[in-house]
């Protein structure tokens, strides 16, 4: 029965294009009131978990001129804990309310037995950690009737006891899983600075047709490692990454990402503008 829901709602779902940009409530009122040529926004999941308020309005507002997507980070995939049944019931309203074309969530875990840490958490790569990560994928496809999109984090640590890379590991879970993938290409290439493997290798393990979102953001350079913070335009070497990308995936839509000292958006507009040129040279 699962998978018949999980066809039907991939067939159901909207689908996007293009280059879209994340919905920051700094940039509600301009959105509003001059309705910008944006291809789609991606909305923060928990944000939108209260039962009524301004952020739910303005979601709502939004939602009638673009097409949205949910991207959460209180999923907490990754955990040993059970699968939190209250949180997936308030994403299944926001979806049932909102239809965004997708709804997505990190490889990491943020709680573990109802203590939460406001990070994305890593984890070993090895198979009892895989096996508890698709059982919390397919619990949580199953309550949401659809599938997720599993996200790469950026990463400045390994495990000894890891056996296998975190492209396998993805891979895997999508094998086993029917989930999708949003490819962070400013975090792989943190990662790859950071750990010292290569980038492009890493993309290029991915099976192309489930990757059905990129995601571009800055970081910043410790001269040691990199440490992605969101915070700063897309640096020329994750655009060059992004180029080899799109002629691996295809012109797959693509965000803006900006969470920390968060700009006029105008400039998010020109970040975008550019991931749309390097879509269009691709198709």
């Amino acid at each position: 029965m699962f998978l018949l829901a999980l066809i039907m709602a991939k067939f159901e779902q909207a689908v996007i294009s293009g280059a879209g940009i994340g919905l920051r409530s700094q940039h509600y009122q301009e959105i509003l009131a001059d309705k910008p040529e944006v291809n789609w926004f991606e909305a923060l999941t928990e944000n939108y978990f209260g039962d009524g308020g301004l952020p739910l309005h303005h979601l709502e507002k939004v939602r009638e001129h673009y097409p949205i997507t949910l991207h959460g980070v209180g999923m907490s995939l990754g955990s040993t804990s059970p699968v939190d049944h209250n949180y997936l019931a308030k994403l299944k309203r926001l979806i049932e309310r909102f239809e965004p074309a997708y709804v997505s969530d990190h490889l990491a875990w943020v709680s573990v037995d109802g203590h939460f840490v406001h990070d994305l958490v890593p984890f070993p790569y090895t198979e009892e950690a895989l096996k508890n990560f698709v059982n919390n994928v397919m619990q949580a496809q199953d309550y949401l009737g659809r599938s997720l999109l599993i996200e790469n984090p950026a990463s400045y640590l390994g495990f000894d006891c890891a056996d296998m890379t975190e492209w396998d590991f993805l891979r895997e879970v999508v094998a086993r899983t029917e989930c999708d993938l949003l490819i962070d290409v400013n975090n792989i290439y943190v990662s790859a600075v950071n750990h010292g493997f290569d980038a492009l290798e890493y993309i290029k393990a991915l099976p192309p047709e489930r990757v059905k979102e990129i995601h571009l953001a800055g970081y910043e350079d410790h001269k040691d490692y990199l440490f992605d913070t969101h915070g700063y335009r897309v640096h020329p070497p994750v655009w060059e990454l992004y180029r080899s990308a799109l002629d691996y995936f295809g012109p797959v839509a693509t965000l803006i990402e900006w969470d920390t000292d968060i700009p006029g958006f105008n400039v998010l507009m020109e970040e975008a503008s550019k991931a749309d040129q390097l879509m269009r040279a691709v198709a």
